[in-house]
Order: C-alpha cells, then structure tokens, then sequence
C-alpha cells in the first residue's frame, strides 16, 4: 500500500482516555520522582544478555570445545541475541532507553549483533506495527507471504488448514530469512510505497551500509572460528542455524502471543480509508499482555508480554511496564474498554495455535475481524 492510500483514524467522538490516561502516567513518574527511562536494574540488565551473546562466542573461538559443547553455546547466542533485541536495541530504537538520543543511537545499533539493519526496523516497527497494529494491509508483521496466515484478511489457501502444525517451523527460520534476504526486500519495498522517504543519495547510503553490515556480519561469525580457531565449517554453519533457530523462535513467538491470539481484533478501514475510532483504543483491541505476573519472562522478555503498556507509551523504559500497568488497566475499566491478558505463557501459547486453526478455515473467516 503506498503512503497516500495509508488508513486515517478518525473517531466521530473523540474519547478522553489517552489524555487521562497520560495525565496519570506522568503523575506516577513525578510523584515517584522517578525517570520514565532505563535505571540501574535496566543498566545490569544490558551487561548480562550482552555478556550472554558475546562470552560464548569468544569461548567457542578461543577453546575450540567439542562440537557438542559449542552447540550449547551458540544455543545461548540465539538466547542473548534474542533478549538484547527485545530489552537493548528494542527500547533504544525508540527512544526509551535515555534521555540522551546519542545513548539510544549507539544502543539501538545493538540490532547490527544479529544481522539486521536498524533503518529498516524502524520503519517496519516504530511507523507501520505501532501506527497500524494488526491492520493487514499496512502491519508488516501479519503481512500476507502466503505460507502462514496472521490475519483473517489475509488470502486463505488449502495449506492454511495445517498452519497450526507447521508454522513454528516457519518461525524458526525468521532471524536466518532476516540476515539474509529480508533487509534488501524491505529496502525497496519501503521505497517504493513510500514508507522510506529518504533522499536518492541517502537511501543508496543505506544500501552500501546494509551489504557491508552483511559481509562483516558473516566474516565474524564464519571467519572467526574457522580460520582463528580452526572449526570445520560445518560445524560452523550447525551451530550458526541453532543460534537462529532459536532466536528465530524466540522472537516470533513472543510477538505472535501479543497480537495474534483469540481475542484480538482486525479492523478493516470504511471506504474513505478512516477508522472511525481513536489510535489508543485501536491499540487496546489489538494487543493483549500475557503472564503479568512471571518475573523472569517480564525480565528475559523486556517486558514484552506487557504489550498494551508498551504500545500505548512506546517511550517509557519496559522496566516501568509492571508499575504503570495498573493505571492503565484501572483507567480501561473506567472507560468501559478491553484490557485483554492471558494468565501465563501457556495460556496465551495455546490461544496462538487456536487462532492460527482459526485463521486456516476459509469459511470462517470472511465473518472474522
């Protein structure tokens, strides 16, 4: 869809919610003389899950461990890979991390550890998934690509009925498919429909940054410990798709149980291309939080599975995600709006595989949205 076609939301009654909402917010963070960005917990934080992708891989180039044993370490890789993009690079590129844009700028450049440029990202994430979550013509991430169908909008083929069982093979491969072929389709597509509105001169900046991140990508991963530490390659490539397997999966699913689970909805513009309802509230009937009150998940996950807190304030370090979740969900209540959460990571797991056997069932779903 090209940027002048892109969908417009216009309520015919604008709701008090998001000002309300806001209002309370920024009270709890000036009541509580607290910064809305990264603290010290956010700062350890940062040091593990780099340490958790970097160690292994220094530890497999220096000790050349049996083929086993560094199996097990670049499994931890795609671990570390996966949590330094939902916690690191995820709040930096958008701003949330510091108040200091060169803080956010260079930490946002943590999205280069996994093969991805940071320019694409932005666009895909900051402008299309948070403007138009779950909107199938302008969310990239339920984009119709014809194998897995995330939407009911989406074409619906035979192989769809089977998508529950096959899909998180699909999942797996989405880091790998990302590395490699991804940033350079996005690159034109972006420009062609407008999304990317960066200069000529610019964007073929853009491209030579992207084959260069690539090539360095690979001459590290590869060139390291075949030809410091003498690795087979392999044993190289084995344990280079372990890592993306499991980051791949890691982060696909996580995204998945936050929009495409039961509950959700999928809007369809009117004829003029508007919404007739409020951004926020869009938000609120899209996205669902899970597990809320699992520690571990909310740290690993970097407070992704608080999902609504994070679309609604996007700026706000997910650290904060746990405190102001109450105001949000308190301020929904008195508005009579959606707050949708799944109890545990199961519960919205399960929810994921009914709306993928959902979304498979052509009969269905011209009913669904």
């Amino acid at each position: 869809m090209l940027a002048k076609d892109r969908i417009k939301f216009t309520p015919k009654v604008k709701s008090q919610f998001f000002p309300t909402l806001k209002n309370r917010i920024e009270a709890y963070f000036v009541t509580n003389q607290i910064s809305r960005h990264a603290n010290s917990t956010m700062v350890i934080k940062t040091i593990s899950l780099l340490s958790l992708y970097i160690l292994p891989f220094i530890a497999i180039v220096v000790f050349n461990p049996p083929f086993w044993l560094s199996l097990i370490g670049w499994f931890l890789m795609g671990m570390g890979v996966s949590g330094i993009g939902m916690s690191i690079m995820h709040d930096a590129n958008h701003g949330a991390y510091s108040s200091k844009a060169w803080v956010n700028k260079w930490l946002g450049y943590t999205i280069y550890l996994a093969g991805a440029g940071v320019t694409n990202w932005k666009l895909q994430h900051n402008v299309l998934h948070h403007t138009y979550t779950n909107i199938a013509a302008l969310d990239e991430d339920i984009r119709d690509r014809g194998v897995v169908k995330l939407s009911p909008h989406c074409t619906t083929g035979k192989v769809h009925g089977f998508q529950w069982l096959y899909a998180f093979g699909f999942y797996g491969i989405l880091t790998l498919y990302w590395v490699t072929f991804k940033d350079f389709l996005q690159y034109k597509e972006f420009i062609k429909s407008g999304v990317n509105r960066q200069t000529r001169k610019e964007n073929n900046g853009l491209l030579f940054g992207l084959i260069a991140l690539k090539l360095a990508y690979f001459l590290v991963l590869f060139g390291l410990p075949i030809f410091v530490a003498g690795i087979p390659f392999m044993h190289v490539l084995a344990g280079f798709c372990v890592m993306h397997i499991t980051s791949g999966l890691v982060l696909t699913i996580v995204f998945q149980l936050a929009h495409s689970v039961e509950g959700t909805s999928y809007p369809v513009a009117n004829e003029q291309g508007n919404l007739e309802k409020d951004w926020a509230i869009h938000q609120l009937e899209t996205t669902v939080n899970f597990a809320p009150r699992n520690r571990f998940l909310t740290w690993f996950l970097g407070g992704l599975n608080f999902q609504i807190e994070h679309h609604l304030f996007p700026k706000i370090c997910h650290v904060h995600y746990p405190q102001i979740a109450a105001i949000v969900k308190q301020t929904a209540a008195e508005f009579d709006l959606p707050y949708m959460e799944n109890e545990s990571f199961a519960i919205a797991l399960k929810s994921h595989v009914s709306s993928l056997r959902r979304f498979g069932m052509p009969s269905l779903n011209e009913a669904i949205g």
